[in-house]
C-alpha cells in the first residue's frame, strides 16, 4: 500500500507541475492543453465552462488524472468503480497532497466522481443506512411536521432541527430518554446556558424554537403535557427612542462609494439600492431570482417574510443598476439574481454579505453609524423617515415596507413632530385650573 501511495502521489504531484508549467508544445495554448485528453480532459472541460481560471482548472484535471492513472494501475474501469474501491483509490492520494490541500483534493476527486457517475457509467454513490433509532425517527417526524403541518421555509427547519439536536443532547445524552420526564426547570435552564453563550438576552429565536419542539411533541402524542406554554419569553421591552435613521444625502454616499470596488461594485450598487429605495429586507434581496423582474410591466417579485409574495414597482434607477450589474458583471448558469464573483458563481447561502458590504460602505465614506450594531436596516428606517418628511402617510409608509400590521409602523409616527403637535393638548395654566 506504502509503494503505491508513493507511485501515485509521485503522479499526481508531476502531474500538477506539468500542467501549471507555461511550456506548451508549438501552435497549442494553455487552455487548448487543458482541453485534450479523454475523461480528465473532457472534465476540465466542464470545470472551465464554470468560470474557473487556468490554473483551477489544471489542479482540477491533475486530480482527474491521478485518479486515472490509479484506476488504470489497478486495471479498474469506470462501471467498476464502487465506494470500497473509491476509497482505496482516492485514500493514497489525498494523503499524498499538502496538509493544506487534502481537504480540497477530497472534494476535487468526488467532483471527478460525479462526472463518472453521470457520463461513464460509474454506479451511483450508495445510500447511506437509514438510522432507525428512536431519536431518529423522532427527528423525522418532527422535519415532516415543520415542512406539511406548519410548512416553514427550509431555513427555519434547519435551525429547528438544530435546536431538536442541542435540547435533547443536553437532556439526554447522545440517546433518547422519557420525554414525560422533561420540566420546565430543564427548559428554563437550558434557556439561561444559551444565554450565558450567546450573550444576547434579546434573542428570541432559542425560545421560538423550543417553542415549536414542544407543540410537536404534544401533538404527537410523545408527551403528555404542552410543554410550549412553559418556554419563557425574551424579554422585549417596548421601544420609546425615536428609530434611528441616516439623512438621505448619507444614504446616497454609501450606495455610491460601494461602485468603486472593480470585481463587485455594480452588485453591490443594485443590491443596497433596492433596500434603500424599496426597502426591502437583506434576504429578500438575496431571494430575488432573474425571471422575478417583469420588465415591460416595470416590476418586481419580492419573496417576503412568512413566504408571503408581493409585486412592487421597479424605480427606474434601480432597473438601470440591476440591468447595469446583468451585463457587465455578473457571470454562472445560477438563476439567482445576485450570486457570487467566486467560481462557480452560486447564489449567497444568507443575507450577511450586506452588513459586509454596508460595513465596508461606513469606513469608505467616513460616516458614523448611528448605531452601535451595523445592520442594512437603518437604510428600511432611513427611507421610511425620509417619506414621511416628503408628506407621505403613515399607511403609505406602511405599504412600501410591507408591514402586515399598521401598529408596526406606528414607531414612524414618532419621526412627524409637526403632525403630532396639531393632536397634542395644551398644557393647563393655573388661570384655567381655576
Amino acid at each position: 500500500m506504502s509503494a503505491c501511495r508513493s507511485v501515485i502521489g509521485a503522479t499526481f504531484n508531476q502531474k500538477k507541475e506539468t500542467l501549471m508549467k507555461n511550456d506548451t508544445p508549438r501552435g497549442q495554448t494553455p487552455r487548448q492543453k487543458l482541453k485534450s485528453g479523454n475523461h480528465a480532459g473532457r472534465f476540465a472541460l466542464g470545470i472551465e465552462a464554470e468560470g474557473y481560471g487556468l490554473r483551477s482548472i489544471a489542479i482540477y484535471r491533475a486530480t482527474a488524472e491521478a485518479l486515472c492513472a490509479a484506476m488504470l494501475e489497478a486495471n479498474i474501469c469506470p462501471t467498476e468503480l464502487t465506494d470500497d474501491r473509491m476509497d482505496q483509490l482516492a485514500t493514497p492520494i489525498i494523503s499524498a497532497a499538502s496538509a493544506r490541500d487534502q481537504k480540497h483534493c477530497r472534494y476535487r476527486i468526488n467532483r471527478f466522481r460525479d462526472y463518472l457517475i453521470e457520463t461513464a457509467g460509474a454506479p451511483p454513490r450508495s445510500e447511506p443506512p437509514v438510522d432507525m433509532s428512536p431519536r431518529a425517527v423522532l427527528k423525522r417526524d418532527y422535519e415532516t411536521y415543520l415542512r406539511v403541518q406548519r410548512g416553514l421555509s427550509e431555513d427555519s427547519i434547519y435551525h429547528c432541527l438544530r435546536f431538536f439536536d442541542r435540547f435533547l443532547t443536553a437532556k439526554f445524552g447522545t440517546g433518547m430518554g422519557d420525554l414525560n420526564t422533561i420540566k420546565p426547570g430543564d427548559i428554563t435552564g437550558f434557556i439561561l446556558r444559551l444565554r450565558e453563550a450567546q450573550n444576547a438576552p434579546r434573542d428570541k429565536t432559542g425560545p421560538s424554537h423550543l417553542r415549536n419542539l414542544f407543540q410537536f411533541l404534544f401533538w404527537s402524542g410523545k408527551t403528555e403535557r404542552n410543554l410550549s406554554t412553559a418556554v419563557p419569553k425574551a424579554r422585549q421591552p417596548k421601544p420609546t427612542g425615536i428609530p434611528r435613521y441616516l439623512e438621505p444625502d448619507e444614504v446616497n454616499r454609501l450606495i455610491e462609494v460601494v461602485r468603486g470596488h472593480k470585481k463587485t461594485g455594480r452588485r453591490n450598487h443594485a443590491m443596497l439600492m433596492l433596500i434603500a429605495r424599496l426597502g426591502l429586507r437583506p434576504p429578500e434581496v438575496t431571494a430575488i431570482e432573474l425571471d422575478d423582474i417583469d420588465w415591460r410591466a416595470g416590476e418586481i417579485l419580492i419573496r417576503g417574510k412568512r413566504q408571503l409574495h408581493d409585486r412592487m414597482p421597479l424605480p427606474m434607477e434601480v432597473g438601470e443598476a440591476i440591468v447595469d450589474y446583468i451585463k457587465n458583471e455578473r457571470r454562472g448558469p445560477d438563476r439567482a439574481l445576485f450570486v457570487s464573483v467566486k467560481p462557480p458563481f452560486k447564489r449567497f447561502k444568507d443575507a450577511q454579505i450586506l452588513r459586509w458590504i454596508l460595513r465596508d460602505a461606513y469606513d469608505a465614506t467616513g460616516i458614523s453609524p448611528p448605531q452601535a450594531y451595523i445592520g442594512t436596516h437603518i437604510l428600511r428606517h432611513s427611507l421610511a423617515t425620509d417619506m414621511l418628511r416628503k408628506g407621505a402617510s403613515l399607511a403609505e409608509v406602511g405599504d412600501v415596507l410591507r408591514h402586515r400590521s399598521a401598529m408596526t409602523t406606528t414607531i414612524y409616527a414618532q419621526h412627524d413632530v409637526d403632525a403630532l403637535r396639531s393632536i397634542s393638548r395644551l398644557w393647563p395654566t393655573a388661570e384655567e385650573v381655576q
